[in-house]
């Protein structure tokens, strides 16, 4: 069994991707919210990514579990290269139109990934992630762009840039047998 989880809510004002900021206030109540939902699951093992706001979840779940982190860094979310915690005015004002969802499949971000190299990388890690950890029950704190690849794979939907096939909340828990 593998639970998916992503992180509670980072700052709304700034891009995201592999920024270095943590949870807001408001991030931080929600996972201790939805932690309570992970007691007596049988979860062993908790694998995270490596990036600030899922470490910090990572953080709150674990001590809640007591169990320790295996970091992950090939679950971040995109590489969104220079705007990765930039404010999001003056990203619109210095990289124009450079939004993910308006990006063509090879096309990357400026200094970062296109969405074709953010996807072989999740479905890579995933394949491998799920092998690794089959006979066990599991859980993955990760971010909302590498769960929509996840779900995408294991639903068997084509996963796009262009739109978000599955929409995952803050804090949100997904269960996948």
């Amino acid at each position: 069994m593998i639970y998916l989880m992503r992180h509670g809510a980072d700052a709304q004002d700034r891009c995201g991707g592999w920024s270095s900021f943590g949870l807001t206030n408001e991030g931080k109540q929600q996972v201790y919210q939805a932690r309570l939902q992970l007691l007596n699951k049988g979860i062993t093992e908790i694998y995270s990514s490596d990036l600030v706001r899922a470490k910090e979840t990572a953080k709150i779940v674990a001590e809640y579990l007591s169990l320790p982190v295996i970091y992950l860094p090939e679950f971040r979310e995109t590489n969104n290269g220079y705007l990765a915690g930039m404010l999001k005015e003056e990203a619109a004002q210095k990289y124009p139109g450079k939004y993910w969802s308006n990006l063509e499949w090879t096309e990357p971000l400026p200094g970062g990934e296109s969405p074709q190299m953010f996807y072989q990388r999740i479905k890579t890690a995933w394949l491998a992630f799920k092998n690794n950890v089959y006979d066990k029950t599991v859980l993955l704190i990760s971010h909302g762009g590498v769960m929509n690849v996840i779900l995408c794979l294991e639903s068997g939907v084509t996963y796009t840039n262009k739109e978000t096939r599955y929409k995952i909340c803050d804090a949100e828990i997904v269960e996948l047998s």
